[in-house]
């Protein structure tokens, strides 16, 4: 059985409405003296954080990954969650005096959001001993997180030859440019959307044709438009895959990832394998929240046929 390593973030969504508009109640010519007390309508909390999103979306596919990431003293229950999804636990490191990350998102009435994150236990690097992973059945993905860990891992994979994904995400402001280019260099694939690649461009210095020759190939989100692979043999567009109805858009690059890493892990090339990641985005954006849909393997194989075909 081929192992999948995610490494990434777990965290806790913490999510309130406020049933006004912020900017009745934030004065421009005050904002230098900003004291501002929004009574929100409730606040609801949902499993979230990179490595727990792609986690969620394989276990769905009938994957069992391993997550490389660290909780808090608050964890036990996300962990049951994990748990009753098949998941194993063996990569999280428990940080006592730490809570688990958490973002604490309050949405207005016009859709403005004002966001507060606290890394908490995501300070502290997950520490994952390698000793029993075989390199030539695994297949690894650094996602956004601890950046110790994005650096370790990445360097582990690459000295042992196995293949990973990099996706810096959320993480590349606060990346040097040398450790991106360090990231880049030898993966077999970078993904991210489109604001995040020009980000990386700028970082880095480096043109696509540039990154292309660090790493095997690029993977470009773009959100409804699709997606973009960009590899040796040229550039290929994905359609997106129609959703029965898009409620949240938020944690749909995340399912695509799973998606990719099944395909991946199934011997699918490296198109293929990006349709089946366009398919998990679909499920995900079709409900409230990052680990909350719900899909067969055989209504997922269903939905990718119809947009695909059965060779896609």
């Amino acid at each position: 059985m081929h192992r999948i390593l995610i490494s990434g973030s777990l965290a806790y969504d913490r999510i309130m409405s406020f049933p006004g508009k912020f900017s009745d109640h934030i004065l421009p010519e005050k904002i230098h003296v900003l004291n501002v007390c929004f009574t929100v309508d409730g606040l609801t909390e949902k499993f979230g954080g990179t490595a727990g999103n792609i986690a969620y979306s394989l276990a769905l596919l009938d994957e069992r990954p391993t997550i490389l990431a660290a909780a808090g003293s608050d964890f036990d229950h996300y962990e049951a969650w994990l748990k009753a999804n098949g998941l194993p636990l063996g990569g999280i490191r428990r940080i006592a005096e730490e809570l688990t990350a958490g973002a604490y998102i309050t949405t207005d009435q016009t859709d403005n959001q004002i966001t507060g994150f606290n890394p908490g236990a995501m300070k502290y690097p997950s520490l994952y001993d390698m000793a029993d992973v075989d390199p030539e059945h695994s297949t690894a993905i650094v996602s956004p997180g601890n950046l110790e860990d994005m650096l370790t891992y990445s360097r582990y994979y690459k000295k042992h030859q196995i293949p990973y994904i990099f996706d810096p995400g959320q993480q590349i402001p606060t990346m040097t440019a040398d450790q991106l280019r360090e990231m880049i260099d030898g993966a077999r694939i970078l993904i991210s959307n489109d604001y995040e690649l020009e980000m990386i461009v700028k970082a880095t210095d480096m043109e696509r044709a540039q990154i292309l020759e660090c790493a095997g190939a690029v993977i470009t989100t773009l959100g409804q438009d699709g997606s973009v692979l960009y590899s040796s043999d040229g550039e290929e567009e994905i359609p997106a895959v129609r959703a029965r109805k898009v409620m949240d858009p938020t944690g749909a690059g995340d399912a695509f990832r799973s998606g990719l890493l099944k395909g991946l892990v199934s011997g699918k090339d490296l198109y293929t394998a990006a349709t089946m990641g366009a398919t998990c985005a679909s499920f995900a954006v079709e409900i409230l929240g990052t680990q909350e849909h719900r899909f067969t393997p055989e209504q997922f194989r269903d939905r990718h046929e119809k947009t695909f075909g059965q060779n896609g």
